[in-house]
């Protein structure tokens, strides 16, 4: 298992090794004590996830307030999609800068997102489906939901045809006026 760091401070990929044989591969996806040891801090699964969407469904950005706060480690188990991380926490070096990953369910690389740090992706094969591993359970109200199409963001999605989105992430207030209601994360680097 492999981690490389982002362009988000304390976002990273993570490759498994792959064993492959006639049968097929084995890889173990995610190792709490690996984990550990290169991040320096426990990840306490709280609760998992699955969303299945079809080609070309944006989904996010999302993040959660603190408290709770909430990381996440995200895997395509089936598919392929394009995933996003910005970094939200106020007073970070790197606030509102984005990294990109593609994730696809054969190669089992999988993106950890830290608490605070937006999330978000675009589907690039119909019934896509992926996981979310969670650090805390969902609190209702704490959701914090920017508009991905944000143009201060100016993510550059890859969409040739307007994405299939959810009326809640349409109508998502951007990311400065999120900033200015105070609802995102200090720092704390």
């Amino acid at each position: 298992m492999r981690f490389a760091e982002l362009e988000v401070p304390g976002s990273f990929v993570i490759t498994p090794d792959q064993i492959g044989d006639d049968r097929g591969t084995f890889y173990e996806s995610m190792r709490t004590d690996e984990f550990e040891r290169v991040m320096g801090q426990p990840f306490e699964p709280r609760q998992i996830n699955y969303s299945v969407s079809r080609r070309n469904t944006l989904r996010g950005l999302h993040s959660v307030a603190d408290p709770p706060a909430q990381a996440k480690y995200i895997t395509c188990v089936r598919g392929v999609l394009r995933d996003f991380v910005v970094d939200l926490r106020v007073g970070s070096p790197t606030f509102g800068r984005w990294a990109s990953t593609l994730l696809d369910a054969d190669s089992g690389v999988s993106v950890y997102v830290p608490e605070g740090v937006g999330h978000g992706f675009l589907t690039l094969t119909d019934d896509a489906c992926i996981c979310y591993v969670l650090s805390s359970a969902f609190v209702p109200g704490t959701q914090i939901d920017i508009n991905p199409l944000d143009p201060d963001l100016a993510l550059p999605w890859g969409f040739t045809e307007q994405p299939l989105m959810s009326a809640k992430d349409e109508k998502a207030p951007s990311l400065k006026e999120v900033m200015d209601a105070g609802l995102l994360m200090p720092w704390r680097g």
